[in-house]
C-alpha cells in the first residue's frame, strides 16, 4: 500500500467546503483528474491521520491544495502535518464568495490557470486505482 500512489504522483485536495467557491475548488479539481493533470484524494483522511492517505501525500511528487476561500482549510491540513504543498485559493482569482456562479467555464478557466502553473507530470504512465489515496 505505500507504493501504489508515487511513481510521478500529482495529488489533488480540493477543500469542497459548504459554499459556491468550495463547490467550483472540488469541480476544478474533478477537472484536473479528468485532463490526467492530478488524482484527485481525500483531505479528510489527512485531517483524521489515516496512514495509507498520509503515506500517498507524503510519497506524491507534488500535492496541490484547492481551497475556495481564504480560510484554507486545505493548506492549513497539510501545513499542519508538514507535508509540502503548492496551494491554490479560489478567492485570489477573482472568484468571490457567495457570489460567483458554479458555471462549467468559470470551472475551466480556473483549471487551466492552475494547470499552466504546473510542472509537466503525465498520469498515462502511472494508472493504477489504489484504495490509498
Amino acid at each position: 500500500m505505500t507504493d501504489c500512489c508515487s511513481n510521478g504522483k500529482v495529488l489533488v485536495y480540493p477543500c469542497s467546503g459548504g459554499s459556491n467557491t468550495g463547490e467550483i475548488a472540488d469541480r476544478v479539481a474533478r477537472l484536473m483528474q479528468k485532463k490526467r493533470n492530478g488524482k484527485m484524494s481525500c483531505l479528510a483522511s489527512l485531517g483524521a491521520h489515516i496512514d495509507g492517505f498520509m503515506v500517498s501525500a507524503r510519497d506524491a511528487d507534488l500535492n496541490i491544495t484547492i481551497d475556495g476561500c481564504q480560510v484554507a482549510c486545505a493548506r492549513k491540513i497539510f501545513e499542519h502535518l508538514g507535508i509540502p504543498v503548492k496551494s491554490y485559493t479560489l478567492t485570489e482569482m477573482e472568484i468571490v464568495k457567495g457570489k460567483t456562479p458554479v458555471e462549467q467555464t468559470i470551472i475551466e478557466q480556473l483549471c487551466e490557470k492552475i494547470i499552466t502553473e504546473l510542472p509537466k507530470y503525465s498520469l498515462a504512465e502511472n494508472q493504477n486505482t489504489c484504495c490509498c489515496g
